[in-house]
């Protein structure tokens, strides 16, 4: 059954979404994520500028990493490249550069719709879009269950049969001790709140992503010469122009796409829960921060880890290693065994600020529809369940249970921000626009949008930096559109 419906969804239905959709997105918005590519960068000037109790832009940001860096990027690209060859890693890359359009525009929404909590914070995301944005609470509804059994339960099942299975594979320790371990460390984080996960996130992430390039620039260094026919090899086999991947373009295609949005999640629905609690003078300006994340993903984290298994040596088609194992392997026979350490280790950190973030997100979700302690509770002992079982799990259940979900949670997100494109239109034109007259930091006005259902409180009209005056607000905007 779930191969019927992996089947369903990612041969047919969300390839077409995906790539047409992010096309699309790309050519209206004149090709918004590398017009302000360079912007995207600035927010590193940033870091400390946030009010006392809110997220900046920079954390926001690491969270969102944190959540993308993940065992995608270490066990999804070798799965990827197992099943659907080389080829599958340039459909990784063209799904992430599709993809930063889309995460801008979902990111941006976010924004634009998030509601402020009594406590001072915010929350939102794409169940906050919808039902704002659209008026459908039951789709709402709808995309906050997808997104709580995607990431509370099926992700964080899979991350912790990921770091298990690289442990055993490293240190000869069982499964099950790893996921005892896990659990017993998520267990006293996960009642910190976002505002602690943020903490743990922009301290570790920028390590572990940097750390893990960095090895991969090594491994580069010391394959040098064979760079350029890599690079070659991992283009033609995605057109089936190379003799050893000839005819496996269909599979390319749909392991590219698949592991390229479970390790991006451009598209899916995620990155924006996060991307709505930062603290921000225009929706806009978190929209073209989180394409970053996608980029630091895909084109650089994914990208080092094919070219580590391919530069190795260790990849043959059809062989028999798979996920993490392949990965370690590979870096092992180029530097060592302390390689396959190294790759633990970076698993570890990667996959446990993930198993935070994918928690946060089933919170995050789990509170759209219900406030009850109790079902918190309920919540929580669920997640730490889950995280033990993935950990005895075999590759093909969690990963065919997880891409069952996310595909179910990409296509109603998709759906929603395809309905709601004119809107982020307008964000992103009024954003051009303040760019354009030479407003360094442009303020959104929410008078300028007194047809859409907005939070007042959340966007007060505030006075640029530049002394640039933006028109009075009226105290709530709430008409419904």
């Amino acid at each position: 059954m779930l191969d019927l419906l992996n089947d369903l969804i990612w041969s047919k239905l969300l390839i077409v979404m995906l790539v047409g959709l992010g096309l699309y997105f790309s050519v209206r918005s004149r090709f918004v994520q590398f017009r302000y590519f360079g912007n995207m960068f600035s927010i590193f000037a940033e870091a400390f500028q946030r009010k006392p109790g809110q997220l900046s832009s920079f954390q926001a940001l690491m969270l969102s990493v944190a959540g993308r860096v993940g065992a995608g990027n270490i066990a999804g690209v070798a799965v990827a490249i197992m099943l659907g060859g080389p080829g599958a890693v340039f459909w990784m890359w063209m799904v992430a550069l599709l993809g930063m359009a889309t995460s801008y525009f979902e990111c941006s929404l976010a924004q634009l719709f998030k509601r402020r909590e009594e406590d001072g914070t915010y929350r939102g995301g794409p169940a906050f879009y919808i039902l704002h944005g659209l008026g459908l609470r039951w789709l709402a509804v709808v995309f906050s269950i997808l997104l709580l059994v995607t990431f509370g339960f099926g992700f964080n099942a899979l991350q912790s049969y990921t770091v298990a299975t690289s442990l055993h594979d490293t240190f000869g320790l069982p499964t099950h001790i790893s996921g005892i371990a896990l659990v017993g460390v998520i267990g006293l984080i996960i009642f910190g709140g976002i505002k602690r996960i943020a903490k743990f996130a922009d301290v570790l992430v920028p390590i572990m992503a940097f750390s893990y390039i960095g090895m991969a620039l090594v491994v580069i260094g010391m394959n040098i010469d064979a760079v350029p026919a890599t690079l070659a090899l991992i283009v033609k086999s995605a057109f089936g122009l190379e003799p050893a991947f000839a005819g496996g373009i269909g599979a390319a295609i749909i392991m590219g796409v698949k592991r390229g949005l479970f390790s991006n999640e451009a598209g899916l629905g995620s990155a924006p829960n996060v991307a709505a609690v930062a603290e921000v003078k225009h929706p806009a300006a978190q929209g073209i921060v989180q394409s970053l994340s996608v980029f630091i993903d895909t084109l650089l984290v994914c990208t080092s880890t094919a070219l580590i298994i391919l530069l190795s040596g260790v990849y043959q088609p059809g062989g028999e290693m798979a996920g993490v194992v392949l990965t370690q392997t590979a870096l092992a026979a180029v530097v060592g065994e302390w390689g396959r350490v190294f790759v633990s280790l970076a698993l570890l950190l990667f996959v446990f600020t993930t198993l935070i973030y994918n928690y946060y997100l089933g919170e995050n979700a789990l509170s759209f529809f219900s406030s009850k302690r109790s079902l918190l509770q309920v919540y929580r002992v669920l997640v730490i369940v889950l995280v033990l079982w993935g950990s005895m799990q075999d590759l093909g259940t969690v990963f065919a249970f997880a891409d069952v979900t996310m595909g179910l949670l990409a296509i109603v997100n998709l759906i929603a921000l395809a309905l709601l494109f004119k809107v982020g239109l307008r964000i992103m034109k009024d954003y051009d626009e303040q760019s354009r007259a030479g407003i360094k930091q442009p303020v959104f006005d929410a008078s300028k949008f007194a047809d859409l259902e907005l939070d007042r409180a959340a966007w007060p009209t505030a006075t640029p930096a530049d002394g640039a005056q933006p028109n009075n607000a009226p105290d709530m905007v709430t008409t419904q559109r």
